[in-house]
């Protein structure tokens, strides 16, 4: 606004227009004894004639806290704060109810972060996560943590911000679009609820892009719940939310807590149990069958994937042809897991594949949304045999899409396959080749034929292969 030496006071009627420099101010006098603007409320700059703010009327200093209380009275109407008052930290659980150990650390991951956030917001966070795993309660969190430091906050659904925008072209409504729209977009905290749940129409999705592209080129504090991936929403509100720089995304695992107390690790996707004699302790080094180059390889694989079943992050891909040792390592990995008291789900691609399409049955007793999530969720999945799968287009989105989600989720994922990665789709490829989100570990031994455990040909289901 410039500094008073810099004001004109040429004001001459409170009664001007008072969208003014993104603010919304009352019609209210100034103090009378202000010695900028005596009493009018109103300054004009000192600037050359062509300057944008030449002739304009704003906003005498003295004012500034009249207006601050005003706009904060006019968020705290838009936001339905009574209806939020139970949503705070101190009511929130943050290891939930019957969450296996890695769900119970991803929620209190979001908890510490969104507590933190409250404690003096700055950039953007978006906590993404299915239909009741707790985001919303913790957003109003920090819109009532805000409010008792006295922070002038929104809180607000995106369905009923565009509901408000519209109410504003009505006759009878008290403030013009343009004032309504300016409140929502220069709300010093702004919280977007249930993003990705409005009626996408042109006009709304401009909206959404005008305000979010104003507070992103504002850098002001924003934070965003959506039940959608980034690669579901359009693409330039996507463009907004990839921005890491000021971006933070935080991903919720835990399933809707009105489903609290089911067994987490249960699951007919999870063949793992086919799996329980593949241990480490189980395999089979091969030692005086293999070529010492071969031999020395195995044995590093062993001590890879060890070491990832300790402290799994990112990825681990193993290749190699079948028969070699893989499948039984990504076992022992997952068998390992659930030693440890974590989660595990393993799953054969083929299979995988098979369990989605029967969905779409109309006597599933499943629907295919929530058997997708499942897996694509999971804290720890082990992927077996990518690769086997039938290559059709179909397939190969949903593959993409799992793992995609994955990899941006940084969830981690296991997987096997008996081709080369250069054989691989190229969009997963890239998203195997990422050096500094995963491991690729190449087993060179040939396929195994001798030992106590012979598996020359493609056992039973009740025998799991060594591949």
């Amino acid at each position: 606004m410039g500094d008073a030496t810099s004001r004109e006071n040429t004001a001459t009627s409170s009664n001007i227009d008072r969208s003014v420099s993104g603010e919304t101010a009352p019609a209210l006098p100034g103090d009378p004894h202000c010695p900028v603007c005596g009493g009018l409320g109103y300054v004009r700059l000192d600037v050359p004639v062509g300057h944008p703010d030449f002739g304009k009327l704003f906003p005498c200093a003295c004012r500034a806290a009249e207006i601050r209380r005003h706009r904060t009275e006019v968020l705290r109407a838009l936001s339905n704060l009574p209806d939020l008052e139970r949503f705070t930290f101190d009511t929130f659980s943050p290891d939930g109810q019957g969450l296996s150990p890695d769900r119970q650390q991803n929620l209190r991951r979001a908890y510490e972060t969104t507590r933190d956030y409250a404690k003096a917001p700055r950039g953007w966070l978006v906590l993404r996560g299915g239909y009741g795993c707790g985001k919303t309660h913790l957003v109003a969190a920090i819109t009532n943590a805000c409010i008792e430091q006295g922070h002038a906050v929104l809180f607000i659904t995106a369905p009923d911000l565009l509901d408000h925008l519209r109410a504003a072209f009505a006759p009878t409504s008290p403030q013009t679009y343009d004032e309504r729209f300016d409140e929502v977009r220069t709300a010093p905290v702004l919280v977007l609820d249930d993003l990705g749940t409005e009626h996408s129409t042109p006009w709304a999705l401009e909206k959404l892009f005008q305000l979010l592209n104003y507070r992103y080129m504002s850098r002001l504090p924003t934070v965003i719940t959506t039940n959608h991936d980034l690669e579901d929403l359009e693409p330039r509100l996507r463009s907004r939310l990839a921005d890491m720089e000021l971006v933070q995304i935080v991903t919720i695992l835990a399933p809707d807590y009105r489903q609290s107390g089911v067994d987490q690790n249960h699951s007919d996707l999870n063949t793992l149990p086919l799996y329980a004699d593949m241990t480490f302790e189980s395999f089979d080094l091969r030692r005086g069958e293999l070529p010492r180059e071969h031999a020395d390889n195995l044995r590093r694989a062993v001590e890879v994937a060890r070491m990832y079943a300790a402290s799994p992050s990112g990825w681990l891909t193993l290749t190699g042809v079948f028969g070699c040792g893989k499948t039984h390592l990504a076992a022992a990995i997952a068998n390992e897991r659930v030693r440890l008291g974590h989660m595990a789900l393993f799953v054969v691609a083929p299979d995988l594949l098979d369990h989605l399409r029967a969905t779409f049955n109309p006597q599933s007793q499943v629907s295919y949304d929530k058997r997708f999530e499942e897996v694509r969720r999971t804290p720890f999945l082990i992927l077996d045999d990518l690769g086997t799968e039938s290559a059709t287009p179909w397939a190969q989105e949903k593959i993409y899409q799992l793992f995609n989600y994955r990899y941006v989720a940084k969830l981690p994922t296991v997987i096997t396959t008996a081709k080369s990665i250069e054989a691989l789709d190229a969009k997963l490829r890239t998203r195997i080749l990422d050096v500094m989100h995963g491991t690729v570990f190449a087993i060179t031994a040939p396929s195994y034929l001798g030992g106590a455990v012979r598996s020359a040909t493609k056992p039973s289901r009740s025998r799991p292969p060594r591949s």
